[in-house]
């Protein structure tokens, strides 16, 4: 029988690719907040019911909550406290496992749009050394000038924190930072190279009742107008199907832009897992990645206890793309798309997507998470098969390789 041969090119959530400066500050990042935006030990006591109540605010009572919430100090301290350290934790971790293709290479003007308090801003200074080498500019757009502020504040005392940690004589330069209040649309003065947005798109999905294939041709103009002719984009949203649907469309139009997609994408053909089906009700797979949240610092996961919002996994979906013409992959890829599960001949199953589409990946050892890449060698004249419930293409993998 012909045996598929496979290599694990790279992970989306590898821990060990966080540097060490990058797992401290994350671990007390309550006392950066601390030392910005100061609670004394009564407002500490009360911070798992704001924390609580803030949580409502986001989900089940987002219909009343106004639009510049972000603007009141007791939301915004315990959104920065909670919400904010979870979200640095999700984005270090995975900026710190991309490919430098998807992060600017040169001295260059961005955007962040949505910036709130600077959170991808500062999960970029913490998981990616090299990029504080740049003299980067950014515009940070958000409708809440108070969480402008605070962010900067927050931004400069880790550049200061790892200036510190740095055991180096180089001088560390921040990042020049231009706040700009207003919502996405707003003009800006320079057209950007690298844009930004984390958890906005969900925002303005919520605040519509359009569906996503409406918003999305708007969202997908707004960032032409602000990019430059060589712009790269990194856009964040949270692991849910009305997301992932969103960040699928926009993909379709990059594409048919002739933009590559760096990242999480093997192949420029048509989505399998496009989030439609998924957000309108169905049972259908949607693209989203997860990750254990067993090594996220102790702190936040007892304050996330304490606030009765314990997690053991974090979700995300996301896009990396880039205005160059695409070039074609030599290797056959496949990234796993989901946990594992067991399959009827005793073997571990794991959803991926492959230029073929849906595959469904088939090994006897439990050894890819989610968000895994890995490459394949399939043997001439090999028929793979179909999986008759999922309609997945199936891959039998023989032995485990690993590409150092």
């Amino acid at each position: 029988m012909n045996r598929i041969e496979f290599n694990k090119l790279s992970s989306l959530f590898e821990s060990d690719r966080q540097n060490e400066i990058t797992k401290k500050i994350l671990t007390d990042f309550d006392a950066i907040i601390q030392g910005v935006r100061p609670l004394n030990s009564k407002q500490l006591l009360k911070l798992p019911e704001n924390i609580k109540a803030l949580s409502h605010q986001l989900t089940d009572q987002r219909s009343e909550r106004r639009l510049g919430y972000m603007n009141d100090n007791l939301l915004l301290s315990s959104y920065v406290r909670y919400y904010t350290w979870w979200n640095l934790v999700r984005l270090t971790k995975l900026f710190s496992n991309l490919g430098n293709e998807c992060f600017p290479s040169k001295d260059c003007y961005c955007l962040d749009a949505g910036s709130g308090p600077l959170t991808v801003i500062n999960a970029l200074w913490l998981s990616r050394p090299e990029l504080r080498k740049l003299n980067l500019v950014w515009y940070c757009l958000d409708v809440s000038a108070n969480s402008l502020s605070l962010g900067e504040d927050i931004y400069l005392s880790l550049v200061a924190k790892t200036s510190a940690l740095s055991k180096t004589d180089e001088e560390i330069k921040p990042w020049k930072i231009i706040r700009v209040k207003g919502s996405f649309g707003t003009f800006i003065r320079e057209k950007c190279s690298f844009i930004t947005c984390a958890n906005l798109l969900n925002e303005l999905d919520q605040a519509s009742d359009l569906p996503p294939d409406f918003q999305s041709k708007k969202y997908y103009e707004e960032f032409k107008k602000y990019s430059s002719a060589d712009a790269k984009f990194l856009l964040i949203e949270p692991g849910i199907p009305k997301a992932s649907r969103t960040l699928s469309l926009l993909r379709e139009r990059f594409i048919k832009d002739k933009a590559t997609i760096h990242s999480p994408c093997t192949h420029f053909l048509q989505c399998p897992m496009n989030g439609f089906k998924a957000y309108t009700g169905s049972s259908h797979k949607w693209c989203n990645f997860a990750f254990s949240t067993e090594d996220a610092p102790a702190k936040l996961l007892k304050l996330s206890e304490k606030s009765y919002l314990s997690k053991d996994r974090a979700t995300l979906c996301f896009l990396a793309a880039e205005k160059t013409e695409p070039s074609k992959n030599k290797e056959f890829l496949i990234r796993i798309v989901s946990d594992s599960f067991s399959l009827p001949d005793k073997s571990f199953g794991f959803y991926g997507c492959s230029e073929l589409g849906l595959t469904l990946v088939s090994i006897k050892e439990q050894i890819f998470k989610s968000g895994d890449l890995i490459s394949i060698k399939i043997p001439d004249n090999y028929r793979l098969p179909k999986d008759s419930k999922s309609g997945a293409v199936v891959v039998k993998l023989e032995a485990s390789k690993t590409k150092k």
